[in-house]
């Protein structure tokens, strides 16, 4: 294992992982509500780019509406791609407003359309209402792509973390369900195996940003039934097929507790045929785009984010 970086460690310290260990529901709902931006939250995980026309709007879920927030870049006209995001935050945490740095970032780099969606959150709604929300959306916002000036025929999926997960659950059920067709799903520090089967969550179990204890009480927010979380709607990983899936992008780092998800994912696909290109990221801890200022490798990841995108979504 290489050495943690000094700017992991301060990491470590300022975003403690035992936010959801041990709270009480009406505890986790308050730290669901949105938040406005601030000077921390913009220290850690950035402020929004400039030069983005931002609007709020809703999608149909897996019932009723969610939110959603588009991001265009301002400088561009015509019909540009068009890009999912699923956000991360464990199934049970997690915001628009928390995104909006990333969200306006890809949208500017990879001069596209992005849709980011705001799915229900565990525990008041847990498994599969997250799963069903974003694919209902999904296919609703492709759908309306012209709205914002997209091509619905050029279409990304990009999620981390949980969002990764629900990213990998979507294009599954896109698959099986029907759906429009999914040029990439980008799949950054995914959780794959919800029954925590993956060797990463032992060695790296006390690791900054993400420990086991708090991995664990996630899951069993999410899919508080032990026996759902084997469901490929939960553990896409576990799912009897692979192919047919979009080609991938699937980013891990070494020490997260759900590294080897992503490198038993990438595995699967690739075994099903599916085009995958994998990159683990030494040194980095779980989250580390969502850290740009304190995780050295975020901007070579978000590079190779950004290239395959482009590369993917390229006209005919």
């Amino acid at each position: 294992m290489s050495t943690m970086d000094w700017r992991v460690r301060l990491l470590g310290k300022l975003m403690p992982d035992n936010m959801i260990v041990g709270k009480s529901p009406s505890q986790i709902a308050r730290l669901q509500k949105p938040r406005p931006h601030s000077f921390l939250m913009d220290l850690v995980a950035g402020s929004m780019k400039p030069g983005v026309t931002v609007e709020d709007g809703v999608a149909r879920g897996g019932d009723g509406h969610i939110p959603v927030r588009s991001y265009r870049p301002t400088a561009l006209s015509g019909t540009l791609p068009l890009i999912v995001l699923i956000h991360g935050g464990g199934w049970t945490v997690g915001t628009l407003n928390q995104y909006d740095s990333m969200a306006s970032g890809i949208a500017l780099a990879a001069d596209a359309v992005v849709v980011s969606l705001d799915y229900r959150l565990a525990p008041t709604h847990p498994w599969p209402a997250a799963a069903e929300d974003c694919y209902a959306a999904f296919v609703d916002v492709v759908s309306r792509a012209q709205q914002w000036g997209a091509d619905g025929s050029r279409v990304a999926l990009v999620g981390d973390s949980a969002g990764g997960n629900l990213s990998a659950v979507t294009a599954m059920l896109v698959r099986d369900r029907g759906g429009p067709a999914i040029a990439l799903q980008a799949l950054l520090y995914p959780a794959t195996d919800l029954t925590l089967s993956s060797p990463s969550v032992i060695e790296n179990a006390t690791m900054p940003v993400l420990k086991r204890p708090t991995l664990e009480a996630y899951v069993a927010l999410y899919v508080p039934d032990p026996a759902d979380r084997a469901d490929p709607t939960a553990s896409p990983l576990l799912a009897e097929n692979h192919a047919g899936l979009p080609p991938a992008l699937v980013q891990v780092a070494e020490l997260d507790p759900v590294r080897d998800d992503g490198l038993r994912y990438a595995e699967a696909l690739q075994a099903a045929g599916v085009p995958v290109r994998f990159t683990e990221y030494v040194g980095m801890p779980h989250g580390y785009l969502a850290f740009p200022r304190f995780a050295r490798s975020a901007t070579q990841a978000f590079s190779e984010l950004v290239r395959e995108l482009r590369t993917h979504l390229a006209p005919g």
